[in-house]
């Protein structure tokens, strides 16, 4: 296996051998596992764009739809235009909707594309004159966007209504308003202030247990609109509690990249199905481990997740927000796309030092496809970086 010479905390340099046998990467229906799976999919950046990344995002649609098609083809689902895809961290409602309208045209070519699409208020900026009814007609726009597009709809927090909000009864009036006309049920999504501080105290309470109760009584009014709500508060006591909850037929999505794989298994009563960052990341075992699980063997499921925990927790470390710049870091070492540049220049969000352990958990993981590639690349990001030999 190769070697290649890393920093440490203590500024130290020191030889790190790959000990890693990666996990090899097989096709998947989602037929094959017992569980619904999402992976939250990243936007590819079109670097020879002659854009001013902070200002004009730049995409490249061939690399970001490719990787789609590979999502499905390991029998996961694509959860499109979401936090994952830098959804108001650089990729604004314009740039949403092109990626949502042909992301579905390229599920439309094929006969097993599970694909939810981000509807929320991101067009909105928060502000004193923004009303109820204001943001009651702005996520009209975008779920009417999605839904004509033939897209279903992932129902994303948003940042206005967090803002606009005297009351939980403000809450409760924009999503009876929303839930009561939509197509087809949608999938609620909760998004916690680790990964976005301006959603702090969220369905208008102080304390996510008292936000928690809010939330259930807006589903269970509307249980019949609602497959299920993705709760992303990295706490598995709250989702626990939270799913056992839930009106029936009502689903848990584990939003939850801190302890997704024992969310995922379940506790033999209650279990959580999966929409995940983390998964376009570590697709290929995401993949296998859902196959092992579906095959009923829960020792391979976890043989196969766990060791990607201790990646996804380093990846989504506080500032929590940033975890994309470690999302894509990964799929550039990977192969999936041919630079590390992010939409509005976020690989610069992460330090020398977080990436590089993140190789060294990636290893660990089972997760870099192509070993002598992935320390190749690391090597050139080293060098960049001052730490060429």
């Amino acid at each position: 296996m190769p070697s290649i010479d890393l920093p440490n905390p203590d500024r130290t340099i020191s030889p790190y051998t790959l000990t890693g046998t990666p996990i090899p990467l097989v096709k998947h229906k989602a037929a094959d596992f017992p569980r619904i799976a999402y992976a939250a999919a990243h936007v590819v950046a079109d670097p020879f764009a002659p854009n001013d990344p902070w200002v004009t995002p730049a995409i490249d649609w061939d690399k970001t739809l490719a990787f789609r098609h590979r999502l499905w083809d390991l029998g996961l689902g694509v959860a499109e235009a979401m936090d994952t895809a830098q959804r108001g961290m650089g990729l604004g409602w314009p740039e949403a909707q092109e990626l949502i309208r042909r992301a579905l045209a390229e599920a439309r070519t094929r006969d097993d594309a599970l694909i939810g699409c981000g509807a929320g208020t991101d067009h909105l900026a928060p502000g004193p004159d923004v009303t109820i009814e204001t943001i009651i007609g702005a996520y009209e726009e975008q779920v009417g966007f999605v839904e004509g597009e033939g897209g279903r709809i992932i129902l994303m927090a948003s940042r206005a209504l967090a803002a606009s909000a005297k009351s939980p009864d403000d809450y409760v009036r924009v999503y009876d308003a929303i839930l009561s006309q939509v197509k087809e049920p949608v999938i609620i999504h909760w998004l916690g202030e680790m990964f976005d501080p301006a959603l702090e105290g969220y369905w208008g309470r102080p304390t996510h247990e008292a936000a928690m109760d809010v939330c259930l009584d807006v589903i269970a009014a509307h249980a019949d609109k609602v497959d299920g709500i993705k709760v992303s508060l990295l706490s598995k006591e709250k989702e626990v509690a939270m799913r056992a909850r839930l009106p029936e037929g009502v689903r848990m999505y584990t939003g939850d990249d801190f302890n997704y794989a024992e969310l995922i298994a379940g506790d033999g009563t209650h279990h959580s199905d999966a929409l995940l960052g983390i998964f376009d990341a570590i697709a290929p075992a995401a993949s296998a481990a859902l196959a092992a699980l579906g095959r009923g063997s829960e020792n391979e499921f976890y043989e196969l997740l766990e060791p990607t925990v201790p990646l996804s927790r380093h990846i989504f470390a506080a500032p929590t927000r940033f975890y994309k710049t470690g999302i894509v870091f990964l799929a550039w070492l990977n192969g999936l796309q041919d630079h590390f540049t992010m939409v509005g220049g976020q690989q610069s969000a992460r330090s020398l030092q977080h990436l590089s352990e993140l190789f060294r958990l990636a290893d660990r993981a089972r997760v870099l496809s192509d070993p002598e590639r992935a320390t190749a690349r690391m090597e050139a990001f080293l060098a960049v970086n001052g730490l060429g030999k």
